[in-house]
């Protein structure tokens, strides 16, 4: 695996390193101890999975507060997707900064995204498949979000937006003291 490093520290983009032949392809996808190596969460507890049937649906941007906050690692296994991350660590030179990427069925990249992070994503192609690891149990009462289209983060989406949960288009501005 190739672990190319965004422009906001901890967040990761990685490359599958592909075992060709004529019947195709072979790669690791995650393995714990070139995580462990590398100094990033390697014990992921759940496994989520998240169909979307229309170009344009946005999920996000969500996180979870301490003690259940959590690392993701986020890969599209059919159709694509535009994941983006946003940096909530105050103390973070890249505080509120944002990066996104496309995943999807033919680059099979991964995000990994540290906790003190937001994320969410926008589909590119119908019926896409999302996958992605976490590191924590789920906490309903340490759910949390911001919107998706706050001005002091301002996300590039690449599409209209097509739906959202109402509890995501429902979601406080940010406002700093």
């Amino acid at each position: 695996m190739n672990f190319i490093q965004s422009p906001i520290e901890g967040l990761l983009e990685i490359e599958i390193e592909r075992i060709e032949d004529d019947r195709g392809f072979f790669a690791r996808s995650f393995c714990a101890d070139e995580f462990k190596n590398m100094n990033l969460c390697h014990s992921f507890i759940q496994t989520n999975l998240s169909f979307n049937n229309k170009i344009g649906v946005l999920r996000g941007m969500h996180y979870q507060a301490e003690p259940f906050d959590e690392v993701k690692l986020v890969r599209c296994t059919q159709g694509a997707i535009f994941d983006v991350a946003v940096d909530l660590r105050e103390n973070s030179p890249t505080y509120l900064n944002w990066f996104g990427c496309e995943l999807n069925d033919i680059n099979h990249k991964a995000l990994y995204i540290p906790s003190g992070f937001a994320h969410g994503y926008q589909t590119l192609k119908p019926d896409s498949i999302v996958s992605y690891m976490v590191s924590n149990s789920y906490s309903p009462s340490h759910e949390r979000g911001i919107r998706y289209d706050d001005p002091l983060i301002n996300i590039n989406w690449p599409l209209p937006i097509s739906d959202i949960s109402i509890k995501d288009r429902a979601r406080d501005f940010l406002v700093l003291d």
